[in-house]
């Protein structure tokens, strides 16, 4: 899931938990939308050596 422009509330992470939803961050920075996948893309690369 992607969360809303000012990010989750601390009640909505605990609903998303308890329905199986696995917490990611990307650190303190909120993304927009456009970005956060780009930027989720270039760790995961990052950190499985094919960047």
């Amino acid at each position: 899931m992607i969360g809303p422009e000012g990010g989750f509330t601390d009640a909505e992470v605990e609903t998303c938990v308890q329905a199986g939803v696995m917490p990611v961050s990307l650190g303190p920075r909120i993304l927009r939308a456009e970005t956060a996948s780009s930027a989720a893309l270039a760790l995961l690369q990052h950190r499985f050596g094919d960047l």
